[in-house]
């Protein structure tokens, strides 16, 4: 079962920007794969995801802002981050399908404040 681990999370101001990392412990090539978020209290929500052909999908509230991309090589998905504002706080997720299940890292805590 692949593995993944998630980086790049921190504080940051509202406006700015991250770049967060998900490295796969083995191939990410022909798999689909997601970036999830999760505020307290509230429940997980899918924020961009990425398909085997490339194609990307975004939630509205992400749309325009984020950008999903992955490197096959380095077998690593990243999620690019821009113009934060407050309730983008959260954990984020990194998620990929196995043989019908959902496979989960432990997550990187983005928080946007002043």
């Amino acid at each position: 079962q692949v593995q993944l681990v998630e980086s790049g999370g921190g504080l940051v101001q509202p406006g700015g920007s991250l770049r967060l990392s998900c490295a796969a412990s083995g191939s990410i090539w022909g798999r689909f794969m997601a970036w999830y978020r999760q505020a307290p209290h509230k429940t997980r929500e899918l924020v961009a995801s990425i398909t085997s052909g490339g194609s990307t999908y975004y939630s509205d509230s992400v749309k325009g802002r984020f950008i999903i991309s992955r490197d096959v090589g380095k077998n690593t998905l990243y999620l690019q981050a821009n113009s934060l504002k407050p309730e983008d706080t959260a954990v984020y997720y990194c998620n990929t399908l196995e043989y019908g299940m959902n496979i989960w890292g432990n997550g990187t805590l983005v928080t946007v404040s002043s």
